[in-house]
C-alpha cells in the first residue's frame, strides 16, 4: 500500500504511459495486472475462492490509476490475457488451441478497452480535484457502473456474446450472494468493484484513510446483511433426472442410438418409484424423432413405463433448418417442445462461415451442424407447474432465465452435455452460474448432464444432491416449488441498460465539461 499511496512514476514515461503523481511505475503495474489475473481465476471454480475477486478487482483498479491511455489499455490486457487463458482453458479441449487462444484474445482487448474508460475517470477527476462525497462515493460508483457496463456489452456482442466469466458470479459461494435476488448479477458486480474501487480511493495520496475508507466498509456490510427476497412456497414437483454417462462427446466413438439407449439403461435405476417427470439432459436422445418412427415407438414406451412425461434433447430438422431441441414427451407423442435460443457459435454454428472457412477450413469443416436459434418461450407446462428451461449455455444468458421467470416458472430444469470438456473445470464453472441462477430467481434447479456433474440446487443455491462426473446414475428427487418474482427477474435488464447508459454519459459529460472549462481560460 505504500507504493500506492506515494508512487510517482519511478520510470520517466512519456504521458502515454503515466499521467499522474498517484500513479505505480509501468514495471509495477504489470505484473500486478498479471497477478491480478491469476486471482479473479482463483476466484471461480474449480477453486472459488471468493474473497481473492475483491482482492483482483482492488490491484487492477489500483494499477490502472494515473496510467496514460496506452498503458492502461495495456495494463488491461495483461490482466485480461491472464485470466482469461486460465479460466477459460477447457476450450481448447474440443476444438483445440484456435478457439481458445481467439476467445481468450477477443475478451482481452475488450477487458483492454474498458480499462481505458477506467483511467479515463481517474485522470479526469484528478483535473477536476473533486471531493467528499462525489470524490469518496460518486468515483467509485462511476468506476463499478463501467466495469459492469463492459460484462453487459461483452454479453451481447459478438454473435450473441459471450457472458460467462462476470465478477458477480464469483461471490456464489461467498457470504451475500442474496443480494442478487434483489440486482442480478450484473447489480453484484457493481457492488463488488465498487467496494473495491472505494478502497482505491481511500488509499490515494491526500486522502484521510479512515474517513474514506467508510463507503467501502458500508458497502461491505449492507451486503452481508441483505437477506434473500422471499418468494412462496407452493407445494413439491417431483423430478426423476438421468445421467446416463453415455457417448455424449463430438469425438466419441458411438454408434446411432448410442446415447438413447444409455439413458434408457440408466433410468431403470429409478423405475417403479412415483415422479411428475423424467429428466435427461440435453442430447439425452441422437436420432431425430421426427424422423424415426423406432425412436419414437421407444420414447412413448419409456413414458408409460415410467408413468411420466420425459423431458428429453435431441436435434431435430425442419425442412432447411436444424434445432437444438427439449421435448416433453408422453405417450402420445411430444407434446411441447423449446429450441435453444443461443446456440453457441463455432461449437453449434458458425457465423459468418464464408470467412472463416478462408481463415481456417480444417477447424471449420469439422462443425458439420448449422442450428438455428429457437424462438419459443424457455418455459413448459408439465401437470400444471410451470418449468423453466435452459440448454447448456443458455443458463449464462439473463434474458432466457428471467423470461421464464416471468412467465410463471416455479422450478427450473437445465439440460447440459458437458462430455466435450471432461477432466477441465467448464463443467464446476457452469454448475455456480445454475446455483446463482437459484438465488436470482427464488427458485430450485434440476441441473442433468450427460456425464457430469448434475446436481439439485435449492432456491437459496445450496446444493442438495449430485451426480459426480462420469457416473451413470439416476435420482428421484421432491423439489419445492415457488411463485413470486424476484427484483432480480424484473429490475436486472434495467440495471443492465442503466450500467452502460448511465457509464458512458457520465464520463462524456464529465469531458465536456472539461472542456467547455478549458476553452473558457
Amino acid at each position: 500500500m505504500t507504493a500506492l499511496r506515494g508512487a510517482t512514476g519511478a520510470l520517466r514515461m512519456p504521458s502515454m504511459w503515466t499521467s499522474g503523481t498517484d500513479s505505480l511505475p509501468v514495471t509495477a503495474a504489470l505484473p500486478l495486472a498479471a497477478a491480478a489475473g491469476l486471482l479473479m481465476d482463483a476466484a471461480t471454480p474449480d477453486l472459488g475462492w471468493w474473497p481473492l475477486a475483491f482482492v483482483s478487482v482492488t490491484i487492477l483498479l489500483a494499477a490502472l490509476l494515473g496510467r496514460g491511455t496506452l498503458a492502461s489499455f495495456v495494463v488491461g490486457c495483461v490482466f485480461g490475457a491472464v485470466f482469461n487463458l486460465a479460466h477459460l482453458v477447457w476450450v481448447a479441449q474440443f476444438l483445440g488451441p484456435v478457439p481458445w487462444l481467439a476467445l481468450s484474445a477477443l475478451q482481452t482487448v475488450l477487458i483492454g478497452v474498458s480499462s481505458i474508460t477506467i483511467t479515463l475517470t481517474y485522470r479526469w477527476v484528478k483535473v477536476r480535484r473533486l471531493g467528499g462525497a462525489l470524490d469518496l462515493l460518486g468515483i467509485p460508483a462511476l468506476v463499478a457502473a463501467l466495469w459492469a457496463a463492459r460484462e453487459v456489452l461483452v454479453g451481447m456482442w459478438p454473435y450473441s456474446g459471450f457472458p460467462w466469466a462476470r465478477v458477480g458470479m464469483t461471490q456464489v459461494s461467498g457470504p451475500f450472494p442474496e443480494v442478487a435476488s434483489w440486482v442480478g448479477t450484473t447489480g453484484v458486480t457493481f457492488l463488488v468493484v465498487g467496494v473495491c474501487a472505494a478502497l482505491v480511493q481511500a488509499l490515494r495520496p491526500g486522502r484521510r484513510t479512515l474517513r474514506a475508507g467508510v463507503p467501502a466498509l458500508v458497502g461491505v456490510l449492507l451486503m452481508a446483511v441483505t437477506p434473500q427476497y422471499a418468494t412462496r412456497s407452493i407445494g413439491t414437483f417431483t423430478v426423476g433426472w438421468v445421467q446416463g454417462n453415455g457417448p455424449a462427446g463430438y469425438f466419441d466413438d458411438r454408434n446411432e442410438g448410442d446415447m438413447l439407449r444409455a439413458q434408457a439403461s440408466t433410468s431403470k435405476t429409478i423405475r417403479g418409484q412415483q415422479m411428475d417427470v423424467l429428466a435427461w439432459p440435453e442430447g439425452s436422445v441422437d436420432i431425430d424423432p421426427a424422423s424415426s418412427e423406432p425412436t419414437r415407438r421407444v420414447l412413448s414406451e419409456i413414458s408409460a413405463a415410467y408413468g411420466a412425461p420425459l423431458l428429453m434433447n435431441a436435434a431435430t430438422t425442419r425442412g432447411e433448418q436444424t434445432f437444438n431441441s427439449t421435448m416433453l414427451w408422453t405417450t402420445d407423442g411430444s407434446e411441447q417442445s423449446y429450441d435453444k435460443l443461443n446456440p453457441v457459435p463455432f461449437g453449434e454454428y458458425v457465423p459468418d462461415r464464408w470467412l472463416f472457412e478462408r481463415l481456417a477450413p480444417d477447424l471449420v469443416s469439422l462443425i458439420q451442424r448449422e442450428y438455428t436459434p429457437g424462438r419459443s418461450a424457455p418455459v413448459m407446462d408439465i401437470g400444471g407447474t410451470r418449468v423453466g428451461l435452459a440448454i447448456c449455455f443458455d443458463v449464462i444468458y439473463d434474458d432466457v432465465i428471467f423470461d421464464a421467470a416471468r412467465q410463471g416458472a416455479q422450478v427450473y430444469i437445465f439440460q447440459t452435455n458437458n462430455a466435450d470438456f471432461r477432466g477441465t473445470d467448464e463443467n464446476v464453472q457452469q454448475l455456480a452460474i445454475a446455483r446463482m441462477r437459484a438465488i436470482e430467481t427464488g427458485r430450485a434447479v434440476v441441473n442433468v448432464s450427460t456425464v457430469g456433474t448434475s446436481q439439485l440446487i435449492n432456491p437459496d443455491g445450496s446444493t442438495e444432491e449430485t451426480i459426480g462426473v462420469d457416473t451413470a446414475a439416476g435420482r428421484v428427487s421432491e423439489v419445492p416449488l415457488r411463485a413470486g418474482i424476484t427484483p432480480a427477474s424484473w429490475l436486472s435488464p434495467t440495471i443492465e441498460i442503466a450500467m452502460v447508459v448511465a457509464s458512458a454519459g457520465v464520463l462524456l459529460c464529465v469531458r465536456l465539461r472539461i472542456h467547455v472549462r478549458a476553452r473558457k481560460r
